[in-house]
């Protein structure tokens, strides 16, 4: 679990590809404080885990599934990425809770000053734009942010100066793709509307919250 605050930008300094898989060695430093194999760091929003390291390098197996529904297998060496180690519960959560499992890959449309601010406009798949509401959290490329407005098939997010200087979307321009995470408590919310009790679907109310425990 992450929170979408990221520690660091890495350097992507090696991939190795295999018939349906890569291999990322990856540049860092902060990051690798404290971290051993078999831990895991978030790359660009993706949960990967660490199956070796030294104070300057760690590297991570991405397998078929991961490079299909994530924008990673676009990555080249020298590319910049999003770093996050996994949350500490004894830690503040400055973001959101973050699973590090990308729902779909979105391309940034739109890219506007606005004063000290840039807003982004994201396309999205559906399997994304469902769970986007106003003031809502969103992860791009593993960047919890706030939505401010939506329709159908974007969002737009407002990046201050500290993200655009810290993180990937500080220069990435119209057209490039960003790996998508939808709010996690959403989708469980949704899940238990869809649950079915005797053949029907059930219906929200104070009792089926009550009895799921969103309520006392």
């Amino acid at each position: 679990m992450f929170t979408g605050i990221v520690e660091e930008l890495g350097t992507l300094r090696q991939i190795v590809r295999g018939t349906a898989s890569a291999r990322l060695k990856i540049e860092a430093r902060h990051v690798l404080e404290g971290t051993r194999a078999g831990d895991s760091i978030a790359v660009n929003g993706v949960c990967l885990t660490v199956t070796a390291l030294d104070k300057n390098f760690f590297t991570a197996d991405v397998m078929a599934e991961t490079l299909a529904k994530t924008n990673l297998g676009q990555l080249a060496p020298g590319d910049r990425v999003n770093l996050e180690r996994a949350l500490r519960l004894d830690a503040r959560l400055g973001g959101h809770l973050v699973s590090g499992h990308i729902d779909g890959v979105g391309t940034i449309l739109r890219r506007e000053p606005h004063d000290i601010a840039t807003l982004l406009t994201i396309g999205a798949p559906a399997g994304v734009m469902r769970y986007i509401i106003k003031k809502g959290s969103v992860a791009i490329d593993g960047i919890s942010l706030t939505v401010i407005d939506f329709n159908d098939s974007s969002f737009q997010v407002s990046l201050i100066p500290h993200t655009a200087a810290l993180t990937t979307l500080g220069f990435k321009r119209p057209g490039d793709t960003v790996n998508l995470e939808a709010d996690l408590i959403g989708k469980y919310v949704e899940r238990l509307l869809l649950q079915r009790e005797n053949g029907r679907r059930e219906k929200l109310s104070l009792a089926f919250l009550a009895e799921h425990g969103f309520m006392e």
